[in-house]
């Protein structure tokens, strides 16, 4: 038996015996278990072991944070409750049987979207950088940019933007990629169907509407049918809905072929098919819909409701991401920035601000609990980088008053964020490195709001704590 039998055996006890597991698998830091009945879980008492820096449950999981040493401890913990070896898909599907239906569609997203995350990232510093030397013109007379008084940074400009293209514009081969996977489709028709929305011989998405208004769309005439010749660069509902209807159809039609017709009539027929309908149909619809969804929160956010509409964000983004819900924003956000720029962006990056203010603040309230102290700070560090779950799950929620400590810095940094109109070109890494992401020419009022969002929750945090509102979840 290995160095964490002890462990493994508290947290089993804890969470209800062997009985109560189904399927068990493990992540980075976390432990991932599907359990029968997540109301055995003894959830303060499990969090107070040594090892244990929080836990939660969202999508049909009950998730334990461990840290660096979840890889050895999982070896012991399999072995104490006597259970096998499972899967990240294993447990995906069993932990799906246990969600509702919204539930589903919702993680569902969130499966789509979090295999994209490292190139969306990828993505993100890159236009940054590229903001830095090519768009802020305070260089030279003050009104020139460092690509205009460096030529070999302008070649360097441009040349980066090869990355940029590659991961934005042509972001539906990803989207559908990843899509047809999801639903257990074949991933190269995936992958086709992505190249056939973006493919060259199409009008780029960025010149539609202009086009459109003049009726210089090119089109393709057959006679008897008509159909356009428009891309869907950047954009990622036509590719999610395009590589779902091809996936069900894909599966729907194995049945009635023969292995042979499989490998060469299905392949066709699917692909044909869904390019046709993607072209006619589901595109031209879910153009219209991400312009509609576009214009709801454009209004939300920067209309006669904005201020409104800013708390709300700012105050329901970090409950969200407890639910795993955050993740559809992302389509959101990547529809915004193709009409222009994102005002959501950066109040989510606002939200892991306060996140890891609220949680460095229990550090310096709790100076003589060593443990609590180290966790405080690593998780801080982690929600300033991006990350908040640590800071969420290990120490907000689990003593609540920084949780709403964070939420009130963040909903006042959301507010000044949508009323100075601040906008990213992107998204990236959240916390303090979005920064980059954001137009230059706000560079000054989202320093503001940072400001805001670092401050608010400390204060708002030792006033909670001093005051006893908010009982402590010891």
């Amino acid at each position: 038996m290995g160095k964490y039998e002890r462990e493994s055996k508290e947290i089993l006890e804890l969470i209800g015996g062997k009985n109560n597991i189904i399927s068990a698998t493990h992540c980075i830091t976390r432990l991932r278990l599907i359990l029968k009945d997540d109301t055995l879980v003894e959830k303060t008492k499990l969090e107070n072991l040594s090892l244990v820096k929080g836990s939660f449950s969202t999508s049909g999981q009950f998730q334990i944070i461990i840290g660096n040493a979840v890889k050895d401890l999982y070896k012991d913990f399999l072995a104490v409750a006597e259970i096998s070896e499972a899967t990240k898909d294993e447990v995906k599907i069993a932990a799906n049987q246990k969600m509702g239906r919204l539930q589903k569609v919702v993680g569902g997203f969130a499966e789509i979207f979090t295999p994209l995350l490292p190139v969306i990232i990828t993505g993100g510093l890159i236009l940054g950088f590229r903001n830095i030397i090519g768009d802020l013109a305070i260089f030279g007379d003050g009104t020139q940019t460092l690509t205009s008084l460096n030529p070999k940074l302008a070649e360097l400009h441009s040349f980066l933007w090869i990355l940029g293209e590659a991961i934005f514009h042509f972001l539906p081969v990803g989207v559908t990629w990843s899509t047809v996977k999801k639903y257990g489709g074949t991933e190269i028709l995936g992958i086709v169907l992505g190249i056939t929305l973006v493919s060259p011989q199409l009008m780029n998405a960025y010149g539609y509407a202009t086009a459109a208004a003049i009726n210089a769309v090119p089109f393709w005439d057959f006679g008897f049918l008509t159909i356009e010749k428009v891309g869907y660069q950047a954009q990622v509902i036509p590719a999610m809905l395009a590589g779902i209807f091809m996936t069900k159809m894909e599966i729907s039609l194995k049945k009635y072929f023969s292995e042979i017709l499989k490998m060469i009539l299905l392949p066709f027929l699917v692909l044909l098919t869904t390019l046709i309908l993607s072209y006619l149909v589901i595109g031209p619809i879910s153009r219209e819909l991400g312009n509609y969804i576009a214009a709801i929160f454009n209004v939300l956010l920067t209309g006669p409701f904005r201020v409104f509409g800013a708390i709300l964000f700012g105050m329901f983004y970090a409950p969200l991401v407890i639910t795993g819900v955050h993740h559809t924003f992302l389509a959101v956000d990547l529809q915004l920035i193709a009409q222009g720029g994102t005002m959501i962006w950066p109040m989510i990056a606002l939200s892991n601000i306060a996140q890891g203010s609220a949680a460095v603040t229990i550090m310096f309230l709790n100076r003589k609990d060593e443990k609590l102290k180290s966790l405080s700070l690593s998780s801080a560090i982690s929600a300033w980088l991006g990350v908040t779950e640590p800071a969420l799950f290990g120490v907000n929620l689990r003593f609540m008053y920084p949780f709403y400590g964070a939420l009130i810095g963040s909903a006042l940094a959301a507010v000044y964020s949508t009323l100075t109109g601040v906008l990213a070109n992107s998204i990236g890494i959240g916390g303090l490195p979005a920064f980059l992401a954001i137009q230059p020419k706000f560079w000054i009022n989202y320093i503001i709001a940072m400001l805001i969002a670092f401050i608010v929750p400390i204060i708002a945090t030792y006033i909670l704590n001093k005051s006893n509102l908010i009982k402590n979840k010891k």
